[in-house]
């Protein structure tokens, strides 16, 4: 079953529903739903709202309290 976050929360992708899942509702996953951790929506050029706009980074995320989904990615790094 693949699975992935979510701004923190866990999603599945569940091969009955032909859809990604929350994992604690078993409900269709709309985007809907705020950061687990800060409990806010992105800003609306698409931020994580605890970090905002960075100068010089092309994609950033903060977690949302998921520790392995953390990072920052530098308009001069390469694409890994």
């Amino acid at each position: 079953m693949a699975t992935s976050n979510s701004r923190g929360w866990e999603i599945y992708y569940d091969e009955t529903e032909k859809s990604w899942m929350y994992s604690d509702t078993k409900t269709k996953y709309d985007d809907s739903r705020p950061c687990k951790r800060c409990g806010r929506m992105p800003t609306p050029e698409g931020y994580d709202a605890c970090l905002g706009y960075i100068e010089g980074v092309t994609s950033a995320c903060c977690g949302h309290g998921v520790a392995s989904d953390k990072y920052i990615r530098r308009s001069n790094e390469p694409n890994n």
